[in-house]
């Protein structure tokens, strides 16, 4: 018997055909099942209705004026400033003053939605001023420990350098 020497493998033939079926058939498959998004901004809201009667923002805002001393401390605060002058001031330290005045402004409560208050910053006052101008409109405790709100609404005019 003659053997026959065995060639190292030379050239085997690969059928293309299936794999060219399947690549088809996952491409259809994606496009079948691709679901298309819909566009940025096409948004499906329900807003609520504007409410009914007065409008609600018909009183211009309450101005108050923080000035700040050269040191950074609250030198004056002053309510619905016209210009560099003018308006009601109520001194360095008129926190309380302040708040009275508002909150007879408002009338226990029944203005408290409506009103809005612009704070007027000078661009180097203390933060804790801030905050107690926003103390000072916003509401105070009750004796019983609750809170009274008087103003929702309160904004900042943009921060001017000088």
């Amino acid at each position: 018997m003659e053997i026959k020497p065995v060639e190292a493998a030379a050239k085997v033939p690969i059928d293309m055909t299936p794999m060219i079926d399947i690549v088809f058939q996952l491409l259809t498959f994606f496009v079948m099942t691709l679901k298309i998004a819909t566009s940025e901004g096409d948004f499906n809201l329900k807003m609520p209705r504007a409410p009914r009667g007065p409008a609600a923002h018909d009183a211009p805002p309450l101005r108050i004026k923080l000035r700040a001393s050269a040191d950074s401390r609250c030198e004056d605060i002053v309510l619905n400033p016209i210009g560099d002058a003018g308006g009601t001031s109520f001194g360095a330290k008129g926190w309380r003053r302040l708040h009275k005045h508002i909150a007879g402004q408002i009338q226990e409560g029944a203005l408290q939605r409506t009103v809005i208050v612009e704070l007027d910053c000078d661009y180097n006052l203390r933060y804790e001023n801030v905050i107690n101008a926003i103390t000072a409109v916003s509401g105070e405790k009750s004796p019983d420990g609750g809170i009274i709100k008087m103003v929702e609404q309160i904004k900042f005019t943009p921060p001017k350098k000088q």
